[in-house]
């Protein structure tokens, strides 16, 4: 896998139809592969790509996709680089506010006539001005309670509604299909009700069903109606309603409906880059020691976003995500496993 992973980072070829592309991303090093671990080449402009050797990866722009994003590599799904399984946005809500702020649709501030803002990554927490994005952060390399780890930041340009946030991001070794996400704000930021952090393209592997402690529930049945070419309302869910392990962690899980990817048929209209053609995989995220508020929420989506070529199946779930109450160092987990829902499923109750 890992020969691999680095022959298609070395290859290098864009595809068509990509969301958004950038004239020079082709001519940054590519990564390197160190033990366990994905990382910039350092001193030369380099790929900002970190993450698991044999698992998950995450990248930042001027990798393809828009701004004001995190994204997801899963080339264990059979999935090549540079195509991307999923992103995360950054959508704090200041205190008393009610409209989230969006990274990936706000104007940048420091980058004119861009949208989405600009991010970039630190090997600390200190990084509060804009660092070069062609010189992206190697990323820290230590053992927590034993195990390896690769630990990274990422900070965002201010938000219009005032917020200033950054994140960090973890991968533990014996983890590859999954990364911890710390939320914070820094100075000068207004205070926050949430900074959520959402992923954002579960049309993209046409996720259609919730996992719950004692039953399913299908996006065709929260929206059998819906016909439209917007974003539906957001739909909540308490955590009595989420399943748990042992340990207390809540789990909001997602997976697609769909038995075999090859069989599906696109739309003539329908864009290359989102006609997914890899292995299943089931979505989630984790939350240890959840608080009282915290509900898991989705938004669907009937067509692919800005497009009117409808989703294969119906109505799919597009947004993922938990909102907790902001506290400044509050962790969450997001993975894709290539475990079926039942396998996953089994291995928390166990």
């Amino acid at each position: 896998m890992r020969q691999l992973l680095l022959s298609l980072f070395l290859l290098i070829i864009l595809p068509s139809g990509a969301q958004q592309s950038f004239s020079n991303w082709k001519q940054l090093a590519p990564p390197d592969t160190v033990g366990a671990w994905i990382q910039p080449a350092q001193g030369k402009p380099a790929m900002p790509v970190w993450g698991h050797a044999d698992g998950i990866i995450v990248g930042l722009a001027p990798l393809p996709g828009p701004r004001g994003l995190i994204r997801i590599y899963t080339p264990y799904l059979d999935y090549e680089f540079p195509e991307v399984m999923n992103f995360i946005a950054f959508e704090p809500i200041p205190r008393g506010a009610e409209e989230r702020g969006y990274s990936e649709l706000e104007k940048s501030s420091l980058d004119k006539d861009e949208w989405g803002k600009r991010f970039w990554s630190s090997d600390d927490a200190t990084a509060v001005l804009p660092l070069n994005e062609q010189y992206p952060a190697r990323g820290v390399v230590e053992k927590i309670d034993g195990e390896e780890t690769l630990t990274l930041y990422v900070f965002s340009e201010p938000f219009d509604n005032g917020a200033k946030v950054y994140a960090r991001l973890r991968f533990f070794e014996s983890r590859p299909y999954e990364f911890e996400i710390t939320s914070y704000k820094y100075d000068g930021s207004v205070d926050l009700d949430y900074f959520i952090t959402s992923a954002t393209m579960g049309n993209k592997a046409r996720l259609r069903t919730l996992f719950f402690k004692d039953k399913q529930i299908s996006s065709l049945q929260i929206w059998p109606d819906y016909k439209d070419i917007h974003f539906t309302s957001r739909e909540y869910f308490s955590q009595e309603k989420m399943m748990r392990d042992k340990k207390g962690n809540v789990y909001f899980i997602a997976a697609p409906d769909e038995e075999d990817y090859s069989q599906t048929v696109f739309t003539h209209d329908t864009k290359l880059h989102w006609q997914y053609r890899g292995k299943h995989a089931t979505q989630y995220w984790i939350k240890e020691n959840p608080h009282k508020e915290l509900k898991g929420v989705i938004t669907g989506r009937f067509t692919y976003w800005a497009s009117e070529a409808p989703i294969p199946g119906g109505i799919s779930i597009e947004n993922l995500e938990l909102n907790s109450p902001f506290k400044n160092g509050e962790k969450f987990i997001f993975g894709i496993t290539p475990l079926s829902p039942q396998q996953f499923i089994g291995k928390i109750q166990n």
